[in-house]
């Protein structure tokens, strides 16, 4: 992997964790995240019309994944309420690889290798060590950990649906930006459901969580994605879980959480771990 490529994936795990503090640093955790994805979505309207459209077989996948993003978003949102960003980011990204490895043993019959049984290993034993962390120190709530564990799942599943929909498509970002609207568009009529006439309430830095989060996860997005074309996917996967330990550099240096050194240890297991399984 050349340098450029590697800066271009460390900048997406980057943004990725930045649009993540974005939210957990809000009020209003939900409102906070439908901002994100309606800035994203808004965006991705505008690239619409100079992409090719995806494949027709691609659309029944392309519509199921904006339906499971709403869940993931969600999610998103319930597990910032009441945790902390350097608890709940590493349960709900590290833990998904661990988890779809595990579907695929179950489900497909494929058997894990020997470098991913290491890397569940490292991911089950950081998760359990966070977990103690957070119980010692009074602020796990089994909601939160519920929550960010169903999003890793849920993360598993998109990863499956995306990873199908995007060969069928044709062309992988004029999917992703689909995904992206299709997703927006969804979650602004859960939202209206909702709330009815206040969808999108106006706040404090709202228009800085639409623009920098929406062109945040828009970025992350299409930035792995082309790197995935420069580079073996599995070493631009690998180095992409860097989100983690970001995230949890955020929560310490702007959001003021507390790190110790089991927690560190904890967030480093969980990072080497899903690194371990993207590499197997």
């Amino acid at each position: 992997m050349s340098i450029d490529v590697m800066l271009v994936v460390l900048l997406s795990a980057l943004l990725h964790a930045s649009w993540n503090a974005l939210v957990r640093s809000a009020e209003d955790k939900f409102q906070s995240t439908l901002r994100v994805v309606c800035g994203a979505g808004a965006l991705s309207l505008l690239l619409l019309p100079f992409l090719p459209a995806p494949a027709l077989p691609s659309w029944p996948y392309l519509l199921a994944s904006g339906l499971i993003h709403v869940v993931y978003f969600t999610l998103v949102a319930l597990s910032y309420r009441h945790s902390e960003l350097s608890f709940a980011y590493p349960l709900m990204r590290g833990t998904a690889p661990a988890l779809a490895a595990l579907a695929a043993l179950i489900v497909l019959g494929e058997s894990p290798t020997a470098g991913a049984w290491l890397g569940i290993v490292l991911i089950c034993s950081g998760v359990l060590l966070l977990s103690g962390v957070a119980w010692r120190s009074g602020v796990l709530r089994p909601a939160s950990l519920a929550f960010a564990l169903g999003n890793a799942c849920v993360i598993a599943a998109y990863t499956l649906i995306d990873g199908q929909g995007a060969r069928l498509s044709g062309h992988a970002l004029g999917y992703t930006a689909w995904v992206f609207f299709l997703t927006a568009f969804f979650m602004l009529g859960l939202a209206a459901a909702l709330w009815r006439r206040t969808v999108l309430k106006p706040g404090p830095g709202a228009w800085r969580t639409t623009v920098l989060g929406g062109l945040g996860t828009l970025a992350a997005y299409s930035l792995v994605l082309w790197a995935m074309t420069q580079a073996p996917i599995a070493a631009v996967a690998a180095l992409r879980e860097m989100s983690i330990v970001f995230a949890a550099l955020i929560g310490v240096l702007f959001l003021k959480e507390q790190m110790g050194r089991l927690r560190l240890t904890s967030v480093l297991l969980v990072c080497l771990g899903a690194v371990a399984i993207k590499l197997a």
